[in-house]
Order: structure tokens, then sequence, then C-alpha cells
């Protein structure tokens, strides 16, 4: 989780059993958004945001064909809490670790 993520969201994810780790968890909250990315796909996991900057960042490494960990993005004002803890579970149960990489997936699917 990006550190802009609502501890809402994390909590709910927990409850239903979803290993997450925030960034304020893994020491990483004050690094910028490119190194938050190549940590996320150093620990062979997907990042959750809900900035915007991420998204700039995915983009320019699709464009490069550059490896990076997938980014999901939720906007903070048009994606709710509910939606997101809903939208980041059903992720969570069809995403397979080999598939992981290079995307970027907008809430609401």
């Amino acid at each position: 989780m990006d550190v802009h993520v609502p501890v809402a969201i994390t909590r709910a994810l927990r409850r239903s059993g979803i290993d997450v780790l925030t960034a304020q968890e893994d020491g990483t909250a004050e690094i910028d958004d490119a190194d938050l990315i190549d940590r996320a796909g150093e620990l062979g996991r997907v990042i959750f945001t809900r900035d915007r900057d991420f998204i700039v960042e995915a983009v320019q490494r699709q464009r490069d064909n550059t490896a990076f960990a997938t980014v999901i993005y939720g906007h903070q004002l048009q994606v709710s809490i509910g939606r997101c803890v809903e939208d980041l579970l059903l992720i969570a149960s069809a995403l397979q670790a080999n598939e992981a990489t290079g995307q970027i997936i907008f809430l609401p699917l």
C-alpha cells in the first residue's frame, strides 16, 4: 500500500486474509514513487495507490518497456473505500503471481 491509502482499506483486506504491507510498515513512506514501485517489484508485490503520480511513472515504464510492479489505482474522490476493498479482493483472488508485473489496473473494475 502506498502511503496515501486510508488505513480502513488495509484493515478490511487484512480481515479478509489478504497479505498487505504498507509503505509505513516497510519503512518506505518517504521515498519517491519510482523507488516505491521498484521496491514493490523487489518484494514481488503489486502496489495500490490513490496518487495519480504513480500512473505517470507506470505509463512511462510501459512506454520504455521497463519491467515494474503492477500498479492498481483508485481515485481518491471517485472510488469509495468500500468499492476499493471489493475490487482489491477480486483482484487478489484472480491475479496470479506471474501476472503481477507491468500492468496498470484502474478501479473501479
